[in-house]
Formats: C-alpha cells, sequence, structure tokens
C-alpha cells in the first residue's frame, strides 16, 4: 500500500475539498485559485516549521560537541544550579562571606539547597555550578538552554544609541532576518513539501543570501559606533572574496544537474545514481568553505571579531533584537547545512535506498524530511562545529588573499570539470525515473566516475596535507609576518 504524501494530501484532498466547498458560492469562480493558494501556504509552513522546530537540535549539538571537544559537559541548564554550589561548598556558604546582604541571601540558598538540591549519587555532577548537566530529560540534557537564552533576551530592554541613525538601526536586523526566514522557506524539504517552486529557485534563494551582509553594513554604519563600522566594513569586504566563488560552486552544480531547479537538483542526483560530491568533491569543499565566509563562522568571523570588536556590528543591539539576530546567524548556517544537503548529498533521497526501501518502517523515510535532517546535522557536527574547535580567525587581508588566490581560481577549475562531465561523461540512457541510475558509469560499472573522481581527490588531498616543504612557509597567505609601523619603510629599501 503506497502512503499519500504531504502535496497529494493537501493539493489533491484538501483542494478538492475547498472547491466543493465553495461551489454555488460568490466565490466559484476563484475556488482553483484559493485552493491552489491554500495548498502552498500549507506546505511552505510545513517546511518551515519542521526547519525552525529542529533548529534547537543544532544549537544543542553545537553546545554538547563543543563541551566533549573541550573535555567538558557542555552548556546545560538547571534552576538548582541557582543554589547548588562546587567542590563541595554550597552557595549558602559562600553567601554567608558576603558583607550585609549575604545572610539573608545565604539562608534563602541553604533553604533551597535543602529542599530541592542534589542528593542523588547517580548525578554528582550536578554538584558543579559550572557543570550543569541535569534538566530531567535524559535523552537531551540541557535542550531548553535554548528557551532559556530567548526568554532572557525577551525582557531585556531595547535602547537605540545616542547619535546613531534611527531608522537604519532599526531596519538592519529586520533585513538580516526576513531574507533569512525567506530562504528557509524557499527550500524543499521533502519531494512534495514545498511551498513555491520557481523554475530559477537556486538563483532566487543565493540572491537572497547575499540580501543579509547589506544589513550587516548598515547596521555597523548606523550605530554611531567605531567597533560596529568597523565590524560592518570587514562584512562588506569580506564579501568581495567568497561570493563569486560560491557563485561559481553553485553554478557547477546546475551544470552537472542540468538545472536551477531544487527539485530537480534532488530529483536527477536520485534518478543518475551518484551524488554531486562524488561527482565535485571539490566543489563540495568550496561551497562548505564559501557558507562558512557566508554566515560569518570561525575562521571567516571577523565582522563579528569578540577579542577586538567587543561584538562586532551589533555590539549596539540588545534585547530581542540581539536574539533574533543571533537566531538568524544560526539560521542562515542550518539553511547552508541544508542547501549542502540538496547540492551534494542527494537531498531527501536516503542513501542506498534501494536497500532501505525493503526495510520495514525504515522504508517508509527513504524519501522523506527525515534524510534532509539527518544530513544536516552531520554537516552541521562535522564541518561548522569542528572548524569553531580547531581553527583560528584569520585576518582580513588574509581572507582577501584566501579568496582571490585560492578560492576563486579552484571555482573556476571546478565548473570546467562540471562542464566537461556534462558534455562529454553523462550518459542520459543511465537515469531511470525509479530507483538509481547509471548515469556516470563510463561504460565499466555503476559508480565508475564517481569512484575514480572521489579516489584521484583524496590522494591528492593526503599529498598536499603531508607538506614538509619549511622553507616555503613564510610565503604562505596563513604565516604570522612581522610587519613594519607605518611611516618607517623607506622606498627602496625592503
Amino acid at each position: 500500500m503506497e502512503l499519500p504524501t504531504v502535496r497529494s494530501l493537501v493539493y489533491d484532498d484538501l483542494g478538492g475539498a475547498i472547491v466543493n466547498l465553495l461551489a454555488g458560492t460568490p466565490l466559484e469562480g476563484q475556488a482553483e485559485a484559493i485552493a491552489a493558494f491554500t495548498g502552498a501556504l500549507i506546505t511552505s509552513l510545513v517546511g518551515f516549521a519542521a526547519i525552525m522546530l529542529s533548529m534547537f537540535m543544532i544549537l544543542w549539538i553545537e553546545r554538547k560537541q563543543l563541551g566533549r571537544m573541550m573535555d567538558r559537559r557542555g552548556a546545560m541548564t538547571s534552576l538548582r544550579s541557582l543554589w547548588i554550589g562546587e567542590n563541595g561548598t554550597t552557595a549558602g556558604a559562600w553567601w554567608d562571606m558576603v558583607p550585609f546582604i549575604g545572610k539573608p541571601i545565604g539562608a534563602v540558598n541553604r533553604w533551597l539547597n535543602a529542599s530541592f538540591g542534589n542528593h542523588d549519587p547517580d548525578r554528582p555532577t550536578v554538584d558543579r555550578v559550572n557543570n550543569r548537566s541535569w534538566m530531567g530529560f535524559a535523552i537531551f540534557p540541557g535542550f531548553f538552554q535554548n528557551i532559556a537564552d530567548g526568554m532572557k533576551f525577551l525582557i531585556k530592554e531595547h535602547m537605540v544609541p545616542e547619535r546613531a541613525d534611527k531608522l537604519v538601526f532599526e531596519v538592519a536586523p529586520y533585513l538580516v532576518i526576513s531574507s533569512t526566514v525567506l530562504i528557509l522557506g524557499l527550500i524543499p524539504m521533502g519531494a512534495g513539501i514545498y511551498g513555491a517552486n520557481p523554475e530559477l529557485s537556486v538563483l532566487f534563494a543565493m540572491a537572497v543570501f547575499g540580501i543579509a551582509p547589506i544589513g550587516v553594513f548598515f547596521g555597523g554604519w548606523a550605530s554611531n559606533n567605531k567597533y560596529t563600522l568597523i565590524g560592518g566594513i570587514r562584512s562588506a569586504v569580506q564579501l568581495t572574496s567568497y561570493e563569486i566563488p560560491l557563485l561559481l560552486t553553485v553554478l557547477s552544480v546546475c551544470v552537472v544537474s542540468g538545472s536551477f531547479n531544487f527539485v530537480e537538483i534532488v530529483t536527477f542526483q536520485g534518478q543518475s545514481g551518484t551524488w554531486n560530491l562524488f561527482l565535485l568533491p571539490l566543489g563540495g569543499a568550496l561551497f562548505l568553505i564559501s557558507m562558512l565566509a557566508e554566515v560569518e563562522r570561525i575562521p571567516f568571523d571577523m565582522p563579528e571579531a569578540e577579542a577586538e570588536l567587543v561584538e562586532g556590528w551589533w555590539t549596539e543591539y540588545g534585547g530581542m533584537r540581539f536574539g533574533l539576530l543571533f537566531a538568524a546567524e544560526y539560521m542562515r548556517t542550518y539553511a547552508a547545512c541544508i542547501l549542502f544537503a540538496h547540492f551534494f548529498l542527494g537531498g531527501w533521497h536516503a542513501p542506498f535506498s534501494g536497500v532501505w526501501g525493503d526495510v520495514p518502517i525504515i522504508g517508509l523515510a527513504g524519501t522523506s524530511i527525515v534524510w534532509v535532517l539527518l544530513k544536516a546535522w552531520l554537516v552541521f557536527a562535522v564541518v561548522f562545529v569542528w572548524a569553531r574547535v580547531a581553527l583560528l580567525r584569520i585576518r582580513t587581508d588574509q581572507i582577501l588573499e584566501f579568496g582571490w588566490r585560492i578560492l576563486l581560481p579552484l571555482s573556476v577549475i571546478n565548473l570546467l570539470v562540471a562542464v566537461l562531465f556534462r558534455l562529454f561523461l553523462y550518459d542520459p540512457a543511465g537515469v531511470v525515473e525509479e530507483g538509481l541510475g547509471n548515469a556516470w558509469g563510463l561504460g565499466l560499472f555503476a559508480w565508475a566516475l564517481p569512484v575514480i573522481v572521489t579516489v584521484v581527490t583524496l590522494a591528492i588531498f593526503f599529498y598536499l596535507l603531508n607538506d614538509e616543504d619549511k622553507d616555503a612557509s613564510p610565503e604562505r597567505m596563513f604565516h604570522v609576518r612581522t610587519l613594519e609601523p607605518a611611516g618607517t619603510v623607506v622606498p627602496g629599501t625592503e
């Protein structure tokens, strides 16, 4: 028995019910349009709701993974952490040492600790304030830290800096947030889970992705603060180095897939029998690196450099506007992970779907939103979180040099490879409507071209990774260099 899809339920069943309901009414002539609008609205809301509700997962993943990598437990919340002490000293005993107000506060803390403190020897870590590890839910301890943060932002006051450009200052966050929400509403989350499906949906999404840096620059300029202005200028400068390689990489995916449409790109990967990551591994790496810069994550977080710019371009924002900007940063990161899943990991198609489809229950999720979320979470955990732990922030000049000297030439090479694959190595006869195809077999075996490309790429990567040329190190863009102070260098004596 074939299960109905979300799109068939909404457009066929619900749409038919709306048409029948409006029959014989003054709106009968517009019944089809109303049914189509309702279907598009519901499907887009389903996809958007799935993204927003599951976005808490990436916040939880980042905190827990960072904690594990740094040999900590990660950010966790328990109300008992307010009155439970550390290393055998309760919060009440600590407050007793504070003059004047310490005694009454200490008494309250002692009562709370006696009444609601941790007395369970199976969870001794709860006794440490900086290791708050229990929230009552064993499967996701600390998950509600995100909700607690949101509630905190809601009660904070919003203030506009003196002599700031009030109109631009207020509009800039909404420019960032609205463009992010628009992207999430456009991305399909399943075979029939999308509101609108324009023919050039990829180009539209990439154009919307480029709007947020404009809001970043406006927000930094309008705050009347030298630190925020520097952050905004850094964002605008950084944009010039990664945007072109990003667009060329996306273009290579569209060339290989033969479409500028999200749904058709994902469908092509399933019907041709190969994910684009194994055809264009260089393109996958370029896309992730460019997206790290696009969403201003480490090591490309110069616009938000906390060490030298306080909080970067959003230093002057407070309250829920700061919370929304913080959420927009992770929404854009989540969108980048989902886009990578669509472009390079087959979207909602399960790996080895021919095998999964024969397994009860698991096979039901073979072409659904479940695989999109799992792939996006995997990309976020492996790439975005790991990069934050392992890499350092690089300078603005290094970002520009890296973008123009490395990313741009490699993106052009990747585009040429995609063109050659599509023109000379693509076999349309290997595309099938149902199941896995064999469009890249080269007449040898099912995955001949992807296997060859992947093996060669990995060989080149590990060869370059084993770098023993110490003399060439000072000439590289990320090498630490000693710069002479401005005005002290005489021309011709360098």
